[in-house]
């Protein structure tokens, strides 16, 4: 296959890439992001707890007694 042929294959590549614009799906978005404030929430409720009880937070397996 010549240069000219190769080149023309990318180009048309490149240009659909260029222009492709698929379907966006706002209820999979909607999901994604009020996930990542349920995550927050629950990282701010696990700090709080761990100030409420330090024991806990080095992982708790040197306090516990036998």
């Amino acid at each position: 296959m010549g240069r000219g042929r190769q080149k023309a294959k990318h180009t048309k590549v490149a240009r659909e890439l260029k222009y492709f614009s698929p379907e966006t799906n706002y209820d999979a978005l909607a999901r994604e992001l009020t996930s990542a404030e349920r995550d927050a929430a629950a990282a701010a409720r696990l700090e709080e707890d761990l100030e409420k009880w330090p024991e806990f937070a080095d992982g708790g397996d040197e306090t516990r007694t036998a």
